[in-house]
C-alpha cells in the first residue's frame, strides 16, 4: 500500500494559520499594533483605504528590527518571546505564537520598512503570498513600518466573505478601542481614506475613555479600585440610568490585554441586579492586574480567551467591588440611619405647667348599631342657590321630541364580533376592546379572543410607511424650529455616516459637524417625536444588531430600525381613539400578522379553550 500522509507545504500551512489568526482586516490591525507595542513604541499609527481591503499602514517609532530578525519574522512559530515551554506561564508581552507574520504574508502583499535606532540603514522586505520578492537596504526612519495591500487576493473565498466597508470599518475601530483602552500611556492614531476616526494622546485611564467615547460619558464612570492577595482590580463602571440595550462599552483587561470571559460578565451583571431592566446592559471598564503564572493566555488563536485558576474567587470580588462601588455612590437604595439625625423634634418648654391637655370630644348619643343615617333637608337651600335652581326645568326645553341615540357595540372590520356585553373599569366607550398590562390589546372575535401586540403591531404599521416613501420618493420632512446637536462615540458616529444618505430619504436631515459630532435640522413628517437625538441613537442600537451584507438591503434594514425605534414601548397607556387607529391601520397593512423582523404580532384563542378551562 502506497504512503498517503504528507507534509504540507509551508505556503499552505501558512494559509490554514492564516484562516485561525486572520478573519478580516480588523484582524491584521490587532496584530501588528500589538506587535509595535511590544517594540516599545510610544507612538502608533494606522492609516486605512477602503476599510482595509486595498490598505493597512501601521507605523510606530519603536525598537525597530536588524536586517536578519526582519526577515526571520515571517517565518512560521518564529518569536523573540518565547525561549522554553516554562516561558508560557510567565507571558506579559502581546504577541508570542509567531504565527502573525506568516500568516499575514501569506493571504496578502506587505511591504515592510524597519531600522533599529543605532543603525544608519533599514531594510525593506516585500512579500507577496509567502514568496519573498526583494529584499534590499532602505533609508527610512527609525522604528517599522508595515504596508498591508490586497488582503486575501489568492484566496478568493475568503475576500468574497468579506462585509460592506461600513461593517469592516466597526470591527477595525472595536479592535483599535480594545488596543487603545488597554495601553492608555501610548499616543494612537487612527485614519481612514485619509479622515481621522482617533488621534489620541497618551494620558490616563479615564481621559482615554473620554477621548474614545466623547465628554458625556465622563459624567456616567464610577470608579473602583480593590486590591486582594488574588487579584487587583481597577476601572470604571457606568451608573444604572445609561446602560444600553446592546454590547459596547464593555471591556475586560488582564495584565494590558482585552479579553473575553462570559462568565464574569455575569458577574457584573448579577451586581446591577434589580436595578436594570432586563434587556439593559450597564457600560464597565474592568482591569485585572494578575501573576502571570495564574492565568493562561494560550488557549485560543487570538488569545482573547483566557483561563484564570482561581475564576471562583475572582467571580466573588468582581460582584463584591461593583456592589461597594454602587452602594457608596447611592446607585442602590438603602436605609441611611443617619438621616434621623436632621429630623427636627421640638423640645418641651422648662415650664410643663403650661402645657395643655388635648382634649378628647365624644359623642354619647352614638350608637355603633344604629344603621340608619340621620336624613338630610335638601329644601332648605341658602338664599344664593334657591335662586340657582329656579327654572330648572327650562333646561330640557325643545328636546322632547328628539331620539338620543344609544352606543354601539364596536365592530371589527375583518371579523364579526362577538356580541357581548363587557362590564368594569376597563371597559372604553362602549368599545369591545381592552388594553391588557399597557401591552397587549384583546378584542372578541367570531372564533373566540383576539390578543395583539401593540408594540409590534406599531412596527408594522410604521415599517410600510417607511417602505412607501422610499418607493415614492416624496419625502415630507417636518423641520426643528431649534436645530439639536449631539455627540458620538467613534464607532456610532462611523456608522451613522453610512446610513445618512438612507435616512435622508425617509426624511431625516442630519449632517456631519466634525470630530463625531452631528446636527439634527429635520425629522421625518409621520414621525411624531420630541427628542430626534434619542430616535437616532435607538436606530443605531438596533440597527448595530446586524447590518446588512446587500446594499439593496440596506435602507430596507434602516426602516426596520428606524420603525423598531419609534413604535410605542410597552407600558405605555392608549386612549381607545388611538386604539381604535392602531386596529385599523394594522388591518390595512399588507401583512399584519407579522413584525418586521417576523414576530407575531396577534393570536387567537378559541372559545373551545376557554370552556375547557372552566370545566
Amino acid at each position: 500500500m502506497p504512503d498517503i500522509i504528507q507534509l504540507l507545504p509551508d505556503s499552505v500551512a501558512n494559509q490554514i494559520a492564516a484562516g485561525e489568526v486572520i478573519q478580516r482586516p480588523a484582524s491584521v490591525i490587532k496584530e501588528l499594533v500589538e506587535n509595535a507595542i511590544d517594540s516599545g513604541a510610544t507612538k502608533i499609527q494606522v492609516n486605512l483605504k477602503d476599510a482595509g481591503r486595498t490598505l493597512i499602514q501601521v507605523t510606530d517609532n519603536g525598537c525597530g528590527m536588524s536586517e536578519t530578525d526582519a526577515r526571520m519574522a515571517f517565518e512560521r512559530h518564529a518569536t523573540s518571546k518565547i525561549r522554553t515551554a516554562n516561558d508560557l506561564f510567565a507571558i506579559r508581552t502581546m504577541g508570542f505564537r509567531g504565527e502573525a507574520l506568516a500568516s499575514i504574508a501569506a493571504i496578502a502583499d506587505v511591504e515592510l520598512r524597519t531600522k533599529p535606532h543605532d543603525e544608519e540603514v533599514g531594510t525593506f522586505i516585500h512579500i507577496s503570498g509567502s514568496n519573498v520578492i526583494m529584499q534590499e537596504p532602505v533609508s527610512c526612519a527609525s522604528g517599522t513600518n508595515f504596508q498591508v495591500k490586497n488582503l486575501f487576493f489568492n484566496v478568493p473565498a475568503r475576500r468574497k466573505f468579506l462585509k460592506g466597508n461600513a461593517a469592516e470599518l466597526k470591527h477595525i475601530i472595536n479592535e483599535f478601542q480594545r488596543v487603545a483602552l488597554a495601553n492608555p500611556e501610548i499616543g494612537l492614531s487612527l485614519y481612514h481614506n485619509q479622515s481621522a476616526i482617533y488621534e489620541l494622546q497618551p494620558s490616563n485611564r479615564r481621559v482615554r475613555i473620554v477621548n474614545m467615547f466623547g465628554k458625556t460619558i465622563n459624567q456616567n464612570l464610577i470608579p473602583i479600585d480593590t486590591e486582594t492577595s488574588l487579584v487587583h482590580i481597577k476601572g470604571f463602571i457606568g451608573q444604572p440610568k445609561y446602560a444600553r440595550k446592546t454590547f459596547g462599552e464593555q471591556f475586560f483587561f488582564v495584565n494590558q490585554r482585552y479579553m473575553k470571559h462570559p462568565f464574569f460578565h455575569k458577574a457584573v451583571m448579577q451586581a446591577y441586579e434589580k436595578i436594570l431592566p432586563p434587556d439593559a446592559i450597564p457600560s464597565y471598564f474592568i482591569y485585572f492586574e494578575i501573576p502571570p503564572d495564574q492565568i493562561d493566555i494560550n488557549i485560543h488563536p487570538t488569545k482573547t480567551e483566557i483561563k484564570f485558576e482561581n475564576e471562583s474567587a475572582i467571580w466573588q470580588i468582581i460582584n463584591a467591588t461593583l456592589r461597594e462601588s454602587l452602594g457608596k455612590f447611592n446607585m442602590v437604595p438603602s436605609i441611611d440611619f443617619d438621616q434621623a439625625g436632621s429630623v427636627d423634634i421640638p423640645l418641651p418648654k422648662k415650664d410643663l405647667s403650661e402645657i395643655n391637655v388635648p382634649e378628647i370630644r365624644i359623642n354619647p348619643d352614638y350608637n355603633p348599631f344604629k344603621s340608619e343615617r340621620p336624613s338630610q333637608n335638601y329644601s332648605s337651600y341658602p338664599p344664593a342657590e334657591k335662586a340657582n335652581t329656579a327654572n330648572w326645568e327650562k333646561l330640557y326645553s325643545g328636546l322632547e321630541n328628539e331620539k338620543i341615540s344609544q352606543p354601539t357595540i364596536y365592530s371589527e372590520p375583518r371579523e364579526e364580533a362577538v356580541q357581548t356585553q363587557m362590564q368594569g373599569s376597563e371597559m372604553f366607550s362602549g368599545k369591545n376592546f381592552i388594553q391588557f398590562k399597557n401591552k397587549y390589546i384583546l378584542t372578541p372575535v367570531k372564533s373566540g379572543l383576539m390578543v395583539i401586540d401593540q408594540k409590534r403591531a406599531h412596527e408594522r404599521i410604521l415599517f410600510e410607511q417607511f417602505m412607501n416613501v422610499l418607493k415614492s420618493n416624496e419625502v415630507a420632512s417636518q423641520q426643528q424650529l431649534f436645530p439639536h446637536t449631539f455627540e458620538l462615540n467613534a464607532s456610532d458616529a462611523a456608522l451613522l455616516t453610512s446610513i445618512l444618505d438612507d435616512l435622508k430619504a425617509l426624511g431625516f436631515d442630519v449632517r456631519e459637524f466634525g470630530n463625531n459630532t452631528f446636527i439634527i435640522n429635520g425629522t421625518p413628517g409621520m414621525l411624531n417625536t420630541n427628542s430626534p437625538q434619542e430616535v437616532i441613537e435607538s436606530l443605531l442600537e438596533e440597527y448595530k444588531q446586524s447590518v446588512p451584507d446587500v446594499k439593496e438591503k440596506a435602507r430596507e434594514k434602516v426602516a426596520v430600525s428606524l420603525a423598531k425605534a419609534s413604535a410605542i414601548n410597552y407600558g405605555q397607556p392608549l386612549q381607545p381613539d388611538e386604539i381604535n387607529e392602531l386596529i385599523d391601520n394594522l388591518f390595512a397593512c399588507q401583512t399584519p400578522n407579522f413584525s418586521p423582523t417576523g414576530k407575531k404580532i396577534l393570536s387567537i384563542l378559541p372559545v373551545d379553550d376557554f370552556e375547557k378551562m372552566l370545566k
